[in-house]
């Protein structure tokens, strides 16, 4: 039986920490920025780690 294959979408959306946590981009920071705040486009731009409730669905797309 072949491998599993890893959904190249999530490769290119998250990645693994050291600890094992999987870390994420925030959306709505690619286009028409000029209505946001410079505070909520400040906050937009850090990584964050995954919820739990979507950990499982997250895992399962990248380490089959």
């Amino acid at each position: 039986m072949p491998k599993m294959k890893t959904k190249s979408s999530a490769k290119k959306r998250f990645t693994l920490t050291g600890t094992g946590k999987i870390k994420r981009k925030h959306a709505y920071k690619s286009h028409i920025l000029t209505k946001k705040s410079k505070k909520r486009k400040r906050n937009l731009g850090y990584s964050v780690i995954v919820d739990s409730a979507d950990l499982k669905a997250v895992k399962e797309m990248l380490l089959k």
